[in-house]
């Protein structure tokens, strides 16, 4: 069976959640497009886009500006370091375990906040989030969080949300968890998801998961809509990997080139808005 093709397999045992969806995504050169607005994005939402990047970190010698409105986007490393440099939003290394919370809101470009570190190659995630109708004309917003400051459930680091008495630093809105979790070869984890966060996805960045079957590193496992627990079983490689729930986003997705929003107006007000400040990020 292709691996692009959407079924349903079941993962392991007590839970009865399974796998609504399978794929290795779109590869675009050092990109592998995992998931867009107009595909798994509709299911997943407000999860809406995923990125997985493998590159040598002097691509980001380069800048290559942008805009957003009416997301969040949330980028993290599996592997290897980058250097940002964002003035009042702040200056550091985003390492494993770190994060870039960049809320777009009302509009807002970007595409020149990182340059090579230490490592000559990194490996990592960037995700989109649909903003709530009460946030999507926000005003933009950085956080630029090293590992350090990150808080520890487990195996998992707590990107965003909360989650087992544990809160994200991260300023983001209600009813949304991201993680990152490693497994050593073999372990087992389960994640209790939330009452209410019926939308439920993972993405393996290194290794594989043992189930009916087995996933491997580059694959998005989309859920089934429910909020059972999701029991996990590293392979013999062990397991990094990347994780969301949420409650599912009430609204339809309009879509921009780089934006998503709740309704045709506020889309156009969100593309207004970055033809207008196009000039204070050049």
């Amino acid at each position: 069976m292709p691996r692009n093709q959407s079924t349903a397999y079941a993962v392991p045992a007590p839970a009865a959640r399974k796998i609504f969806s399978r794929t290795g995504g779109t590869p675009r050169g050092p990109i592998t497009r995992l998931m867009s607005p107009s595909d798994l994005g509709q299911y997943l939402k407000p999860f809406v886009f995923l990125d997985m990047v493998d590159a040598p970190s002097s691509i980001t010698a380069s800048d290559n500006l942008h805009p957003h409105s009416g997301i969040a986007t949330v980028t993290v490393l599996t592997e290897g370091n980058l250097r940002f440099d964002m003035g009042k939003w702040g200056t550091g290394r985003l390492d494993h375990g770190g994060v870039e919370w960049m809320r777009a809101g009302s509009g807002i470009w970007h595409g020149g906040e990182y340059r090579p570190d230490t490592a000559s190659h990194f490996k990592g995630f960037q995700l989109w989030v649909a903003l709530p109708a009460a946030l999507e004309a926000s005003e933009p917003e950085w956080q630029f969080i090293e590992s350090k400051d990150m808080p520890a459930v487990g195996p998992a680091r707590l990107i965003v949300g909360s989650y087992q008495g544990k809160m994200s630093p991260v300023r983001a809105f209600d009813g949304l968890n991201y993680l990152l979790v490693t497994l050593a070869p073999g372990e087992a984890w389960t994640y209790e998801t939330p009452a209410g966060h019926d939308v439920g996805w993972l993405s393996l960045s290194h290794g594989s998961l043992l189930g009916d079957g087995r996933y491997d590193a580059g694959e998005l496992l989309a859920f089934d809509r429910s909020d059972a627990a999701i029991p996990l079983l590293a392979g013999p490689e062990g397991a990094t990997f990347v994780l969301g729930s949420a409650v599912l986003h009430p609204h339809d997705l309009v879509l921009g080139y780089y934006s998503v929003h709740t309704s045709e107006e506020a889309l156009k007000a969100g593309e207004a808005r970055i033809a207008e400040v196009r000039h204070l990020y050049t």
